[in-house]
This record gives structure tokens, sequence and C-alpha cells, in this order.
């Protein structure tokens, strides 16, 4: 088998998460860069020719891989080539092709991650900070107010449409990762400051956040480009407010997402619906943070079970 076979192989593979698992362009993307490092790498050209060893030595080159900067790769990222290649290898035993059983390889732990979100009172700032008069101001109080409100993904914020959402009834369902479908809701100062965004629009854009030109009348930013805003673009206008907020925590789209889930638990939220909001696919993946709810726990053992010892 040819080097251009095993990239065949690979390219079935991408074409097999795109068409059967409905996995995202990005997912695709990323995983043709792992497995593409991982082959350049070993310069292997058969599928039997990836074994225990190899993966193993492998593991070693991403761990002590330093760029120009001298910077190396993040134990999470290191762990995404080895998923990747996993993937590819429980494929390959799909169709029969001999190669190393996927369960062979182990993902290595991991440190706990750090869940970075903002205080009440840091979330009050941030959102007065983004308050104003004209339609970009208000655009911005109506992102930072929504993400929030609903825990969106940057990503999902951005892929709206005006007529995605339903400001009557308060909620509305968002395709997420994976293709999965779920329903958020939306605050009523959400809905207020959506409601006068919307008003003061009068392009046709279809796109609910869009740019916005300045106009020479006294430099306000009041006419539509037409131009749906960018998962990057969301990013720069959230750090901006949070730069006038005077917060000096990195603060992303992805920190209201925190900051949302851990407002839910903090207030009483149980972790399963805490899940189905966020839409993530395993409970693992919300139980970061529950770290948030130790000391509520604490709290509760204090306050009951000290009943007990004191009798």
């Amino acid at each position: 088998m040819s080097i251009k076979e095993i990239t065949k192989l690979k390219s079935e593979y991408l074409e097999y998460l795109e068409i059967e698992k409905n996995r995202s362009p990005l997912t695709i993307r990323n995983y043709d860069h792992y497995l593409s490092r991982f082959f350049e790498w070993s310069e292997i050209s058969r599928p039997e020719n990836i074994t225990s060893n190899l993966v193993r030595k492998f593991r070693l080159y991403l761990n002590r891989y330093c760029n120009e900067k001298g910077d190396g790769l993040k134990k999470v990222t290191q762990d995404y080539y080895i998923i990747a290649i996993r993937g590819f290898l429980a494929y390959l035993a799909k169709r029969d092709i001999q190669s190393l059983p996927s369960e062979k390889i182990e993902l290595g732990k991991t440190e706990d991650r750090e869940v970075e979100f903002l205080e009440l009172d840091e979330m009050k700032r941030l959102i007065s900070a983004s308050k104003g008069n004209n339609i970009a101001d208000l655009r911005n109080n109506a992102i930072l107010e929504l993400l929030f409100s609903t825990g969106l993904r940057v990503s999902e914020l951005s892929n709206l449409n005006r007529d995605s959402i339903n400001l009557k009834s308060g909620e509305f369902s968002i395709r997420g990762k994976g293709g999965k479908i779920r329903i958020v809701f939306i605050s009523d100062s959400a809905k207020k400051v959506l409601l006068e965004y919307l008003k003061k629009r009068k392009d046709v854009d279809p796109a609910l956040f869009i740019h916005f030109k300045k106009s020479n009348k006294k430099n306000r930013a009041d006419t539509a480009s037409s131009l749906r805003l960018t998962p990057r673009s969301v990013q720069r206008i959230v750090r901006l407010c949070a730069t006038k907020a005077g917060i000096v925590k990195k603060v992303t789209p992805h920190t209201l997402r925190h900051s949302f889930a851990t407002d839910l638990l903090t207030n009483g939220a149980d972790i399963r619906s805490v899940q189905s909001m966020l839409g993530h696919s395993s409970i693992t993946t919300t139980q970061i943070y529950t770290h948030i709810t130790n000391k509520h726990l604490k709290d509760i053992h204090k306050k009951f079970h000290s009943k007990r010892t004191q009798a």
C-alpha cells in the first residue's frame, strides 16, 4: 500500500465523519490536520504499520515539541491528536482493515480545567459598559445580554438570523455541535434590549448581528453595512466592553457561557438541567462546573449535619 493509499483512507474517514457522524466542518478540518501531521511524522505507508510503540513515540514527540517561540503544545491539544488517531483506528476496524485496535490507546491524565467566569457584579459592570444610544451600542448590549441569558456558543450566536428568535415566547431552538437541537431561553432584560436594537434596524439583512459603518454625523455608527458579525468580531466586541468596564480578567464570549452556567448552579439549578441548556452531549463535560457548588454543599453539610453532632 502506498502513501497515497493511506491518504485515501484518511479522506474516506473524513467523509465518514461528515456524512455518517454529522461532524462540523471545523471538526473535520482539525481531524485532517491532526492525522496529516501524524502520517507525515511517522512516514507510514500501511495501516498495519500503526503500532502501540509508534503512537507512544508520537506522543513523546508532541510532548517535547516547541515552536519557534519556544512554546510547547498544551496537554489538551496533545490529546486532540490522540483522539483523532483513535477515531481513525476505530473506523479502520469497522471496515475490517487490519491495524492497531483503538482501545489499545489510552488518553493521558490531564489537569482539571480552570473555569474563568465573571462574578455577578462584574457581569453587571460589563453589560453597563456596553450601553449607549446609537445602534452599534444597542447591538453590543444585546450581544452581551443574549450570551449571558442563553449560554450560547459564539458560533451559535453569530449564525442567528432575525427570524431565529421568538421574543414573544422568550425562547428559541438552536442547532449546536453535532447538529444537536436544544431550546434556549431569553431573559426579560435581554428581550428588552433586543427589541430596542431591532426597532432601530432599517436594513433588510436577515442576520441578527451585523457590522455598522460610522456615519459622518457626529461620528455615530448608525449605517448598516449588511455584513454578518463573525465569531472573531463578537470576541473583539466582548473584549472591548470588558476593557471599558475595567475588568482585568481575560473576557471572551466563552467566559459569558461559563458565567451563565455558574450562575445557574449557584442559584440551585441541578447539573442535568445545566447540561441540557448548554447542549453538552456528556454530563462529564458539564462537571467542570461542580467546583462552583462545592462551597454550597459545604454550607448544607454544616447547616444540617452539625445538628446531629450537637444533639
